[in-house]
C-alpha cells in the first residue's frame, strides 16, 4: 500500500513518515486490495487534524481525527478508518450471500371466500 503524507502548517519528518507507515501496516494486511492512502496532517489554532482518504472497492472513504497532540489524532483517525473499511467489507460480503426469494402471499379475501363459514 502506498502512503502519501502531507502536512499543512506542520513539518512532516522522515521519522514521522516511517512511524505512520508502521502504524498502518495492520490495515494494509487486513485489506490487501487497498492501493493508496492519503494522509493530511493540519495544525490550526493549536489543534492537530488528521484526515485520511482512500478508495476501497469502488467507494471513496474519508475520515478525520482531531486532538491537541499529533499522535493521538493519528490514532483516532486510524481507528475510524479501520471501522469504515470493515463496514464496507461487510457490505460487500453481504452482497455475495444469496438473498431470500419473496413469494407473493395469497390475498386474504380470496382465502375467506373459499372457506365454508356455515
Amino acid at each position: 500500500m502506498k502512503i502519501n503524507v502531507s502536512g499543512h502548517h506542520c513539518d512532516i519528518s522522515e521519522s514521522l513518515k516511517e512511524d505512520i507507515e508502521q502504524k498502518f501496516e495492520k490495515i494494509a494486511n487486513h485489506f490487501p486490495t487497498l492501493i493508496a492512502l492519503d494522509i493530511f496532517v493540519t495544525k490550526e489554532h493549536g489543534e492537530y487534524s488528521v484526515e485520511l482518504a482512500t478508495k476501497y472497492e469502488g467507494t471513496s472513504i474519508a475520515v478525520k481525527g482531531k486532538n491537541d497532540v499529533m499522535y493521538p489524532a493519528i490514532f483516532q483517525a486510524r481507528k475510524k478508518l479501520d471501522a469504515a473499511l470493515k463496514h464496507r467489507k461487510g457490505q460487500l460480503k453481504s452482497d455475495l450471500h444469496e438473498k431470500p426469494t419473496v413469494t407473493t402471499p395469497e390475498i386474504a379475501h380470496e382465502i375467506i371466500q373459499d372457506m365454508d363459514l356455515k
